[in-house]
């Protein structure tokens, strides 16, 4: 054996195997440049890349197992954060590390754990293999890595599997809809500090700071603390509506005086009725008792060198789109209403004049 061809077989073998598994349906971002921009980044003397499209859902979570247990090195989630959670959920305690590169509509992890959202720098976070181990929680023993929660943002994200469309706006326009109309549930929470009642529009419960979109829920969460960060959503009134978008955007919410939060490491819900919860943005139907944990050091994740500094405009651009869609819908609806007061009065005033003239 030549001398050449030996080197050349040394450092194949040497070579790190990682899967980058694709989600077609997630996003709008186009694929097959990422498919290109794989080829043209990553480093090729360091990892032997593969490629494996999802066909359907839940798909990502058999690719990932069978690479654990084949001890690749390291999966890759091209998608969303329904993605991130199907690879995500078959790699916790194992020595496979996740890597992501954000092509989703909320991207909550990937936001958090600071990923740059444009393709090629997240690309270079996987060469630069600086790998750090995350918690992850369990809502009724199914895994989250983000937030997960039960009230109106559980409802919304059962709206928005059923819309069809995807994306923030779709999300937005939902959230808007269903807000005018929604009934806040009185819980019973129980941790390991004792008992309280609720009446909540929402309980949110973060392992990580943000749904996704630089929403944060929760957001003095950290992905280390082995610690729940709960928000509740106190009742509240359309004039709290805009500090309550603002805030969300804002990273502050916590100040604001319609939201309790705590911490704790177990939490049991309990509701009068079976209903909707969601976990990293995906509904799930659960009987009236509601059990979240959080566990730690389960995850081997890649994450960046540098954190890329917030940009805070495009934060407050978001704050500010939310409350003016908040007007714009009400506004239709006052506009709605009206006319329909004005066809019932003009109604009304035919139905006088029969009866005056038939007096």
């Amino acid at each position: 054996m030549s001398y050449e061809l030996a080197h050349n077989l040394h450092v194949f073998v040497m070579m790190k195997r990682v899967i980058f598994i694709l989600n077609p349906a997630s996003g709008t971002q186009n694929k097959e440049l990422i498919i290109s921009q794989i080829d043209d980044i990553i480093n090729k003397e360091k990892y032997q890349s593969e490629i494996v499209w999802t066909s359907y859902a839940g798909h990502a979570v058999e690719i990932a197992q069978k690479a654990a247990e084949e001890g690749v090195y390291a999966v890759i989630a091209v998608g969303g954060d329904g993605t991130v959670n199907e690879i995500g959920r078959s790699l916790i305690h194992t020595d496979t590390i996740m890597g992501i590169v954000p092509s989703g509509s909320g991207n909550g992890l990937a936001r958090h754990l600071q990923i740059p959202m444009e393709p090629k720098k997240a690309l270079e976070v996987i060469n630069e293999s600086l790998v750090e181990t995350i918690d992850y929680g369990l809502i009724n023993k199914v895994p989250f890595f983000c937030t997960c929660g039960v009230g109106f943002d559980a409802f919304v994200s059962l709206k928005f599997a059923k819309a069809g469309k995807r994306g923030l706006l779709t999300y937005l326009e939902k959230t808007l809809q269903e807000s005018l109309t929604y009934q806040p549930e009185t819980y019973e929470l129980e941790t390991e500090d004792g008992m309280e009642k609720h009446k909540a529009f929402l309980i949110a419960c973060g392992n990580a700071s943000q749904y996704g979109n630089n929403a944060y829920i929760t957001p003095q969460a950290t992905l280390t603390d082995g610690l729940l960060d709960v928000t509740i959503l106190e009742p509240f009134t359309v004039l709290d509506v805009p500090s309550l978008a603002y805030q969300l955007f804002n990273k502050t919410i916590d100040q604001n005086s319609r939201i309790k939060t705590f911490r704790c490491k177990k939490l049991k819900i309990s509701r009068s009725k079976s209903g909707v919860a969601h976990f990293d943005g995906d509904p799930m139907m659960t009987d009236h008792v509601v059990n979240i944990e959080i566990i730690t050091n389960g995850l081997k994740v890649f994450v960046p060198r540098e954190k890329e500094v917030k940009e805070g405009l495009n934060v407050l651009q978001k704050a500010q789109e939310y409350v003016n869609g908040l007007k714009q819908l009400n506004d239709s609806i006052f506009e709605d209403i009206t006319a329909k007061n004005r066809t019932l009065l003009n109604k009304n005033k035919e139905l006088l004049k029969k009866l005056t003239k038939r007096d």
